[in-house]
């Protein structure tokens, strides 16, 4: 199944909003339906894919037939830029830029290095493609003429699974849903669930350092990975001999966020662990943000751990959004203060230690149990929230969500100078925004900071109000000392602050790295890095 071309997910799951939030939206944030009746796919006038038939012979051939390179209409818009709120926008107004050329769907490592050396000597960028869930312009080229999207649906194998290191090896195309089927026939799981979990795959974890929402128990993808194979014009590069090595700088590393800029990600070598025996997840009440996060600060510093560990703040708490499969059927009083969703993963008896332990420390810092009942309605709508997105584009709102992560002791000032930001830069649109946020991954030195915003369309064009927004918020996060994505990724709309984040010298060694490993710079042009 494919998801929406002009929005998120399953098309059985879009639903409306419930009344009570149409009204929400129209009496606090003065929001107005949609004038226009929504364009169907059909209704989009395609241009004939610009591709030279001998290219395009030379491209089947690397890929075992003509029915391996799509050039019709609807693949290629399927097949055009991702899942932001400005790409569905976009999109949905019937803007073509970044519309590819061909869409090419190689089946193995060995015929991905043949696409790339049919594009390098024919200088045909190429965008590799995994779930299309980019929320960054990650599947947004600069690329002035034609590009090839490079699909890796075929690539779906569970290629080895080692019981006895407890590794697995699997092909970037692999869905999160169907590798975690796939672990679990042989009683492991990768623990790795994040927003994106329905439509992800795994070779687009690896590429974007994704982060799951039990991360605080699993913890990040990047740290799941112990090998990986890099398919690259100028030939192969393989990594991971072992589970750690002193053998010089670690390559994987460098390949791990690298978000298709210096090659393919066609293998990735995972460590698992057992699937657990339970999954207990709960509600805890506190009374404000700052009272949470010490909370949450200490179980991360001193533990006892939890699986999943989240706050949201009084107005995401507020809202609802905590719990958006729930929005609009009531939930949590009006003085909720805000909720926080522990929830516990494992063996009965080390659950049940670590959910005492936990709730004792919780309730010392000023929490109040809630019960299972918010944790187990967190846990059934926790990919739910894009699809809400959705729901309130259509009703004639602008939603967007964006993130960074910091040291604890920044992290009030983060907060902060960002809610500012976001709320000066959309009031003075005219578009007076609801600015909501969460912490949803702890470390023992910090946390990441998750903010959703809510607001009018307004008046002219929604995407440029919300680029002036996302950069005054881009500016705020340097200033304050967080890090430009924490699990989002660079692409091309955080490359000009990931350029500064990482200095002169550090972007001028990764393009050195870049130029030997993609000499004609057709890697996702202008993704990650800025083009020379």
């Amino acid at each position: 199944m494919d998801m929406l071309w002009n929005g998120w997910g399953d098309p059985a799951k879009a639903a409306p909003l419930p009344e009570p939030v149409t009204g929400l939206l129209r009496d606090l944030l003065g929001v107005k339906p949609r004038e226009a009746e929504p364009l169907r796919l059909a209704d989009i006038p395609v241009p004939d894919a610009p591709l030279d038939p001998a290219v395009r012979q030379e491209l089947a051939d690397a890929v075992g037939g003509t029915a391996q390179v799509r050039t019709d209409a609807e693949t290629r818009l399927r097949h055009t830029r991702g899942k932001s709120t400005p790409d569905l926008l976009r999109i949905r107004a019937a803007d073509l830029d970044g519309l590819p050329a061909a869409v090419v769907l190689p089946a193995g490592h060995d015929e991905v290095v043949a696409v790339l050396r049919v594009c390098a000597r024919h200088r045909l960028p190429v965008v590799p493609f995994g779930g299309g869930t980019s929320v960054v312009g990650g599947l947004a080229p600069e690329s002035r003429g034609p590009f090839v999207a490079l699909d890796l649906r075929r690539m779906d194998r569970l290629l080895d699974v080692d019981p006895v290191s407890r590794t697995a090896t699997l092909q970037p195309g692999l869905r999160a849903p169907h590798a975690e089927a796939l672990l679990a026939e042989h009683g492991f799981t990768l623990g790795h669930f994040p927003q994106s979990y329905e439509w992800a795959t795994i070779g687009g974890f690896a590429a974007a350092r994704s982060s799951g929402q039990a991360s605080a128990g699993y913890g990040r993808f990047d740290d799941m990975v112990l090998g990986l194979t890099l398919a690259t014009p100028e030939g192969t590069v393989e990594t991971g001999r072992a589970p750690r090595s002193a053998a010089g700088p670690d390559l994987r590393q460098l390949i791990l966020g690298s978000e298709g800029a210096f090659g393919v990600i066609t293998s990735v070598t995972v460590r698992l662990r057992p699937v657990p025996e339970v999954r207990r997840y709960e509600g805890w009440r506190f009374a404000s943000f700052a009272e949470g996060g010490a909370a949450l600060r200490r179980l991360a510093q001193d533990g006892p751990r939890p699986t999943v560990l989240r706050l949201s703040d009084e107005t995401e708490t507020l809202v609802g959004l905590a719990q958006p499969d729930a929005i609009g059927a009531g939930g949590l009083p009006s003085d909720a203060g805000c909720l926080a969703v522990v929830g516990f993963e494992g063996t009965e008896e080390d659950t049940a230690h670590r959910r005492a332990g936990a709730a004792a420390v919780l309730a010392e810092l000023g929490g109040t149990p809630l019960g299972a009942e918010p944790g187990e309605r967190w846990a059934h709508g926790r990919y739910s929230a894009p699809y809400l997105r959705d729901s309130l584009l259509d009703a004639g709102a602008f939603a967007e969500t964006l993130e960074t992560a910091a040291f604890w002791s920044c992290l009030p000032g983060l907060y902060a100078a960002v809610r500012d930001a976001l709320t000066a830069t959309l009031t003075e649109a005219g578009t007076p925004p609801l600015v909501m946020c969460h912490i949803s991954h702890v470390y023992d030195n910090g946390a990441s900071l998750y903010f959703t915003v809510v607001c009018a369309q307004g008046e002219g064009d929604p995407v440029a109000h919300w680029t002036r927004a996302k950069h005054a918020a881009n500016e705020a996060i340097l200033d304050a000392g967080g890090t430009i994505s924490h699990h989002h990724g660079v692409g091309t709309d955080h490359r000009d602050w990931y350029v500064r984040e990482a200095g002169p010298l550090g972007v001028a060694a990764l393009q050195a790295v870049k130029r030997r490993l993609d000499p004609d710079g057709l890697l996702n042009p202008g993704v990650l890095l800025p083009t020379d």
